[in-house]
């Protein structure tokens, strides 16, 4: 799930504990998952335990998980994990690690559960997750250029080709004075990349649970799709604004508090999940002038459907078109695709009608432009 492979791959390193990487989603995969999973379960469980039940017939003795709280059943998904799994006669333990927002007491216990050294002390684990959270914004914040440039470079695939030499070179980095150093030259390698932009384009927010947007093969790599028919993306959820304590969001650029005061006139409270931050950053994106929303949500969302009810007005109100796309295992590409060709469809028309009518067209304010003009 978006840079979580990275991110996993590094705190076994600090930790030095042995892992498995989760094998890519697949349709076998899923078929695993869906066959074990009760029926209304969201796609999440279901995909996940088909990823567990791969990993524990490699071999695997130990699953780790995030927990979670609120009233999103995210929290929920070890325990029905572990409970599906040894009904199956799996045999493994299952570790579920609450984030820093439960209690830090809490999350340094379940921390201490998976790393296999007697001792840690807490200054270690604070100095090593930090230099850890320290990369985890790295790696975030190249997808956020990556998605900002794809839709006006002048040489298609080069984007692309940056991100991974990009991240090649961020992976290799540990220390903070290395991290600092490993975003530069990273920043240097998409500098490079020759962008038009003067080409017409579409701005689009992408909003929803984490899970549907961060993964390409649940949302058909909606990044690159859109990338590639000159269209400028701009996402809202991402790994490190999820965990970033404080209600920091290091990546999206706005705080937990300003997030709530843009939902506020349409959703004042939280609702669990991704839910809240879907309607707020909705908001926000109309504010600064993007064409339109899409808006990702597992079926049977219980946050997201509300978000999803609640973004209806917001599109009426705001003047700004959003597209929700309920995910599940029966959700077939075409379909996907044929309603985003409608949504830039409605937004080139929306953009062309203001023309008309002499309507201001809203500045972005961006802070990724790192490509050179073409």
């Amino acid at each position: 799930m978006g840079n979580l492979p990275f991110i996993a791959k590094d705190l076994a390193a600090r930790f030095d504990f042995d892992f498995m990487e989760t094998p890519p989603f697949s349709e076998k995969v899923m078929e695993r998952g869906v066959a074990l999973a009760p029926e209304f379960a969201c796609l999440p469980l279901k995909a996940v335990l088909g990823s567990f039940t791969e990993m524990l017939d490699a071999g695997v003795d130990t699953l780790v998980t995030a927990g979670g709280k609120g009233p999103c059943r995210f929290g929920y998904y070890g325990e029905i994990q572990r409970r599906i799994l040894e009904r199956e006669g799996y045999e493994f333990q299952m570790r579920v690690i609450d984030p820093p927002s439960v209690g830090f007491s809490v999350f340094y216990h379940d921390i201490r559960s998976i790393i296999p050294a007697t001792q840690i002390s807490i200054g270690k684990l604070a100095r090593e997750l930090s230099n850890a959270m320290a990369k985890v914004v790295v790696f975030d914040t190249l997808e956020k250029w990556a998605q900002a440039m794809r839709g006006l470079e002048a040489e298609p695939g080069a984007v692309n080709s940056a991100l991974d030499d990009a991240r090649a070179i961020v992976s290799q980095a540990f220390s903070r004075k290395e991290i600092k150093r490993a975003r530069a030259e990273a920043q240097e390698r998409f500098s490079v990349v020759r962008l038009d932009h003067e080409r017409e384009h579409l701005t689009i927010g992408l909003v929803g649970e984490i899970f549907v947007v961060l993964e390409p093969y649940f949302n058909f790599d909606i990044d690159r799709w859109l990338g590639k028919r000159g269209v400028v993306v701009e996402r809202s959820t991402n790994i490190a604004d999820t965990v970033y304590p404080g209600g920091r969001h290091p990546v999206f650029g706005y705080n937990k508090r300003s997030i709530a005061r843009a939902a506020s006139p349409y959703l004042s409270h939280e609702v669990g999940g991704d839910g809240l931050l879907s309607v707020g950053a909705s908001a926000l994106f109309a504010k600064r002038g993007f064409d339109a929303v899409a808006h990702f949500l597992p079926f049977t969302c219980m946050p997201e459907i509300i978000a999803k009810g609640v973004l209806e007005r917001l599109s009426s109100e705001q003047d700004i078109p959003v597209l929700s796309l309920t995910i599940d295992e029966q959700t077939g590409r075409a379909g996907v695709e044929t309603r985003l060709e409608a949504l830039l469809d409605l937004a080139r028309a929306r953009r062309k009608n203001q023309a008309t009518a002499g309507v201001p067209v809203t500045r972005i304010e961006r802070g990724w432009q790192v490509g050179n003009s073409g």
